[in-house]
């Protein structure tokens, strides 16, 4: 934010006024917001795509669907579950394998094409319309956050998954991959190595306070992840119950029809206790029935994460919830905001760096140039709408998404400090806020975070390869 504002560049021209060696330090901010431009707008889509099946009477990944002649349910479906045969069929037609490319899946291409317009119209003026659509896309999210809020915390179960998200799991802190995903979700919620936060703050006010603006929306930042993390376990909490008395009701009918017992015999509460009598008295009846084992923390950690927290899991505990269409309309609403909000700083992170290059004749407007820029990315992207989309959307997030937002973060650093100069950084923070950093700066810029993301690059161990990637 501070040389954005200071030198009133983008990416690409702010690093080689600090030195023109540095000026692929700006490319890789512009290839980064490229390639995550690429496939983010695909997730946008595929909300979208919910967003509109969301107003059905019934919302269809609430059934498995029937064969045509009514003979029984898909077997696929019934296999699974419908909200994972809505997912992978319905939505992804998804192949078996990366090789498989299959065809444009035409309901995904429409919705793509939706998701780049709006695109389009809230940024085809750069920052004119762009800060008039975050008016709507910044503050609504946090409305519907605390509509499921209230509600999460009324469902049944939630306490549980409350408790899940508040008690450390000492033996999951310990895995270094984990500290990895962690720092890449930092870089991605305060938008660092992208290139897009030097091109909003090069439109600053010269004198504007950059260093209380990095504070607040480092602090505002790590508070939502905290708000919003307490009604989406709320959620996951529901799910586990739910999921937890579908597997105790199996449990108990099995148990009931082998040994004949009248109904409301076994209840959940003494299932425990009924399974140990007849277990113990009845082993050769019990055994063959292969029961399940029922617990309460097991379906807790089956939690998903990413897309299939969003699609799987978190659509499954909203078909229980009363008012289901209201529930995933909101839900769809504000995740549709959130990535739209995630997509202006990317786009703008290309848009700027290639102005600043003179890529377009100057004669052209900007409106035109957007155009062409979106409609390019629209075009790429159209690999993600195949029947393999899915796959390689996960080969993007995994490399061009996360690891190299490591290393560029890494040079940015040592660029600021060590070849800019932390006295001549001082100087112009003062020039610009009237004060110097204080000594916590110029600790964590000169020392800390070139030595902390250094030992993340170091000890990179990337375990997900094309070969590895599956249903």
């Amino acid at each position: 934010m501070c040389i954005g504002q200071r030198l009133r560049s983008s990416c690409i021209g702010v690093w080689s006024q600090i030195h023109p060696c540095l000026m692929g330090l700006g490319i890789a901010n512009m290839l980064s917001s490229i390639f995550i431009a690429m496939y983010y707008n695909t997730i946008v889509a595929w909300i979208l795509w919910y967003f509109f099946q969301s107003f059905q009477e019934t919302l269809p990944w609430t059934f498995c669907p029937i064969w045509a002649n009514g003979s029984g349910m898909e077997m696929e479906c019934a296999q699974s579950s419908p909200v994972q045969y809505f997912w992978y069929r319905k939505t992804l037609n998804i192949s078996p394998q990366l090789e498989d490319s299959g065809s444009l899946q035409w309901w995904l291409v429409l919705c793509l094409c939706t998701a780049w317009l709006i695109i389009y119209v809230c940024t085809s003026r750069s920052i004119e319309t762009t800060g008039k659509a975050v008016y709507v896309t910044g503050p609504f999210p946090y409305i519907i956050l605390f509509c499921f809020l209230v509600r999460g915390v009324t469902l049944e179960g939630a306490t549980d998954g409350l408790v899940y998200l508040f008690t450390p799991d000492v033996e999951i802190l310990k895995r270094p991959e984990v500290w990895m995903n962690a720092a890449t979700q930092i870089f991605f919620s305060l938008s660092v190595g992208f290139g897009g936060m030097i091109a909003f703050s090069s439109y600053n006010p010269i004198k504007n306070d950059c260093e209380m603006d990095a504070v607040i929306v480092a602090l505002i930042n790590s508070a939502t992840s905290i708000f919003a993390s307490i009604p989406v376990f709320s959620v996951l909490g529901f799910k586990a119950t739910i999921s937890l008395h579908n597997c105790l009701d199996k449990n108990i009918k099995l148990l009931m029809n082998e040994f004949d017992v009248a109904e409301g015999t076994i209840t959940r509460d003494s299932y425990t206790h009924w399974f140990s009598v007849y277990n113990a008295t009845n082993p050769d009846r019990v055994n063959p029935l292969d029961l399940a084992e029922c617990s309460l923390d097991t379906f807790l950690n089956q939690a998903a994460s990413g897309t299939g927290l969003v699609f799987i899991i978190f659509t499954e505990a909203i078909v229980n919830m009363p008012l289901p269409q209201l529930w995933s309309v909101l839900f769809f609403i504000m995740l549709c905001m959130l990535g739209m909000s995630s997509m202006f700083g990317n786009v703008e992170g290309v848009l700027t760096p290639l102005l600043d290059l003179k890529v377009f004749p100057p004669s052209w407007p900007k409106e035109l140039i957007q155009g062409l820029i979106c409609l390019v990315f629209l075009l790429l992207s159209l690999v993600f709408t195949l029947a393999s989309g899915n796959y390689w959307l996960t080969v993007f997030n995994d490399f061009a998404g996360s690891i190299p937002l490591l290393f560029v973060g890494f040079f940015e650093a040592i660029a600021v400090a060590h070849i800019f100069g932390y006295n001549r950084f001082s100087k112009d923070m003062k020039k610009m806020v009237g004060r110097t950093p204080n000594w916590y700066w110029k600790l964590t810029l000169c020392f800390i975070r070139p030595l902390h993301a250094g030992c993340y690059i170091r000890g990179l161990h990337c375990s997900t390869s094309i070969d590895s990637i599956n249903i």
